[in-house]
């Protein structure tokens, strides 16, 4: 099998040496050249060819987003993987750079020594390489053997959940999301009309900061809502939170309402805001009245708490690898058979929207 040729373009000599040294443990990876800036970038992609870019924001001459629109003229489908910074104008600059093109995005450590970039390196950067390259998740062992499968290489048969033999009310919607969710929130939440009769909740994987600057923007987008979370808000129609960075994201009933609360709970599949733990409290506290959504992302978080979803006599609907960044997430969940239907992003918010409008026809059935 080739490798995969990665492109590193930063700033920093030591970030640079840092990178080539930790992607050189992977065998499947192979650093084709670097540039210190976008322009030098630019040049590099007309000698060599390059699988993925990793590309920071902030240099001298071309920056990143400046860089982005030229790589994509060159390269119109290769992964950008962003380097960010953990503080507002890092988080603001990401989503700007994954507006742009980019992929998706790593946070760099606050401090850049070498063992914090090593172990970084191996935690965060290898895997997304691998996932957006349709690679397993771990690197080929000494004999050549892949040690943990990609969810896109499992060659299980797809299959689909039978609906509930009669129509059943919902009273939320619960969303998870990861690798390509800003985006794909970007173009399902502005779908939901205005008055939607449900609350919905998301657990999209990302650090403090990013999650208020992703509510904060869609909100502007959106005719209903967006906020990130805050621990004790009572639950309501119309509106959509989004679980904040490194906190666990619930809802439980207390006495005659339903609240959310936050939590920093153990990690589950590697996460904090983890899918698992708010689809399980979801399927506890609405039980068969859920609908359970899962978006593109890396991983299989997701696919234990669609298990209670579905247990609980609730439904289930995924996108479809086409329109999936990565197709790990919806892919395990496709493979276990726990879908009831699989659905290209740009019809997902629409058949959320239909079946909440077949509970609130008058509110609704003229915004279809």
């Amino acid at each position: 099998m080739p490798s995969i040729r990665v492109l590193i373009v930063d700033d920093a000599v030591v970030v640079r040496k840092a990178l080539s040294d930790g992607l050189s443990h992977d065998p499947d990876l192979e650093v084709v050249g670097t540039a210190s800036n976008g322009r030098l970038a630019l040049a590099k992609l007309q000698t060599i060819r390059a699988d993925v870019i990793l590309l920071d924001i902030e240099m001298p001459e071309m920056n990143g987003l400046e860089a982005i629109p030229e790589i994509r003229k060159i390269l119109p489908k290769a992964p950008i993987i962003m380097f960010s910074t953990l503080t507002e104008r890092g988080a603001e600059a990401t989503l700007d750079a994954l507006s742009l093109g980019a992929t998706d995005y790593v946070t760099k450590p606050s401090n850049m020594d070498m063992g914090s970039t090593s172990s970084s390196i191996t935690a965060e950067l290898i895997p997304k390489i691998r996932a957006l390259c349709h690679l397993p998740v771990t690197p080929r062992t000494s004999t050549g053997v892949a040690a943990l499968p990609s969810a896109k290489q499992l060659g299980a048969v797809i299959r689909t959940r039978s609906a509930p033999f009669r129509p059943t009310r919902i009273h939320i919607v619960t969303i998870g999301v990861s690798t390509g969710g800003p985006d794909a929130l970007g173009i399902l939440l502005p779908s939901i009309p205005a008055q939607f009769p449900l609350p919905i909740v998301v657990a999209q994987h990302m650090p403090p900061v990013f999650t208020a600057m992703l509510a904060k923007r869609l909100s502007e987008k959106c005719a209903v809502p967006v906020r990130e979370c805050v621990s004790g808000e009572v639950l309501e129609p119309g509106c959509v939170w989004i679980a904040p960075g490194d906190y666990h994201m619930t809802v439980q009933k207390e006495e005659n309402r339903v609240v959310l609360r936050t939590n920093q709970g153990p990690r589950e599949n590697f996460c904090r805001p983890a899918v698992d733990v708010l689809f399980r409290s979801v399927a506890q506290t609405f039980g068969i009245n859920s609908l359970g959504v899962i978006l593109t992302g890396m991983g299989q978080d997701g696919l234990k708490g669609c298990e209670a979803l579905c247990a609980a006599g609730a439904s289930v609907i995924i996108q479809d690898e086409a329109s999936s960044v990565v197709w790990g997430m919806p892919g395990f969940v496709a493979r276990a058979g726990l879908a009831e239907k699989i659905l290209p992003l740009n019809q997902i918010a629409g058949e959320i929207t239909r079946r909440a409008a077949s509970q609130f026809p008058l509110q609704l059935a003229h915004q279809l």
